[in-house]
């Protein structure tokens, strides 16, 4: 019998206590109980109603992200949790991942996630420099987040801290200090973000009032070098553009199977997916506002609007693009309809920036920092 396909469960939970400046995600202010459990309720169902769309898969992760997941009752959490498992049955092992920002961290709340079946915590850190999180919105302090840390380290078995770089006036000395401070925390994994500025976002408007400079693109490819070569020496192993892990163990198995190409179901106002079903590979979406989700779920069983079916060459073109940030890279009989120049990739393979082995294309490190450049000349 072939052992069914894994699948990877995205929960949107989109309540902040504050949107920081930077954030282009689908979140609101925080609000009351009554319509996050109304929320939860719907999540659960949506997640029974997608379910209904596909065959068999076996469950491989549940990732929950926002917004800010830590603010949910960790019941709902549960209840979340223990309906994936029963929709999606697996003999192995699931991750089970919950986002949580410094000012959430309180030993009871962690301890019961952790009940409800969280063991991964990715903490929101961003900086462990105080006018850096002042700049970023951020509210809480850097001495919040070590203690957040330390405290989510004796929660959970697994521990995971955001960062974020690049930022106006930012020094290499700057960053590679901030670095050491976040390794000294001595989390298994750390997931480093070049601050980039999102259209829609207040960043992007103070840019076009011209009271704020984002870094110039060889200062921002300085700190990126800084990023590898720190954390490389540290024992954090580059498996993905922005994410570094001590190990194979430590990898992020949810964050994999976006660049492996597994099924990936979105459950939650917003949330994103792509499910393999009879008519082919589904792009879904879930509606954004809050109450037209719980609608959606209401009326139709789903919180998402029509999934569109994704053409050969639009899939392909999402491997290529995902499959090239990680070291695996991406197999070429996946890209295979987007016809790529054979010429083209051995003369990037001779300039550095690609390799091929084992019938995969593979981006260097030299490759990864151009990385946009190298896909739009792969598809030129």
């Amino acid at each position: 019998m072939t052992d069914p396909a894994p699948l990877a469960v995205y929960v949107h939970w989109p309540y902040c206590a504050r949107i920081c400046p930077y954030c282009d995600f689908n979140v609101v202010r925080d609000r009351g109980q009554a319509e996050q459990g109304a929320l939860a309720r719907a999540i659960a169902a949506d997640l029974q109603g997608q379910a209904d769309l596909m065959g068999p898969r076996r469950l491989a992760s549940v990732f929950f992200g926002g917004g800010t997941p830590s603010l949910m009752d960790p019941d709902w959490a549960g209840r979340i949790i223990e309906t994936a498992r029963r929709l999606w049955p697996t003999d192995g092992s699931v991750e089970v991942t919950l986002e949580a920002n410094p000012t959430d961290a309180e030993a009871g709340r962690f301890a019961a996630f952790a009940a409800a079946g969280v063991q991964r915590l990715s903490l929101g850190v961003q900086s462990l420099d105080d006018a850096a999180l002042k700049f970023l919105g951020r509210n809480h302090s850097a001495a919040e987040a070590r203690r957040a840390a330390a405290i989510a380290a004796r929660a959970f078995p697994r521990l995971s801290l955001d960062l974020i770089y690049a930022l106006p006036g930012q020094t290499v000395g700057d960053w590679s200090e901030g670095l050491r401070q976040a390794i000294a925390l001595e989390p298994e994994h750390i997931s480093p973000y070049q601050l980039t500025i999102e259209a829609g976002t207040a960043f992007e408007r103070a840019v076009r009032r011209k009271i704020l400079t984002p870094l110039k693109g060889d200062e921002s490819a300085d700190l990126y070098d800084a990023t590898q070569d720190i954390l490389g020496a540290a024992g954090y192993e580059a498996y993905e553009v922005s994410n570094h892990a001590r190990g194979e163990a430590a990898r992020s198995v949810h964050n994999l199977a976006y660049w492996r190409g597994w099924d990936y179901l979105g459950a939650g106002p917003g949330a994103h997916g792509r499910l393999t079903t009879g008519p082919g590979r589904l792009a879904t979406e879930g509606e954004h506002r809050v109450a037209d989700y719980i609608a959606s779920v209401t009326e139709t069983g789903i919180g998402c609007r029509a999934p569109e079916n994704l053409k050969p060459r639009q899939y392909a073109l999402e491997r290529l693009l995902l499959g090239l940030r990680s070291i695996e890279g991406v197999p070429l009989i996946e890209i295979a309809p987007l016809n790529l120049d054979r010429q083209r990739i051995e003369d990037l393979v001779l300039q550095g920036l690609l390799v091929m082995a084992g019938g995969r294309l593979i981006a260097t490190r030299r490759g990864r920092t151009l990385l946009d450049g190298l896909t739009r000349e792969l598809i030129r």
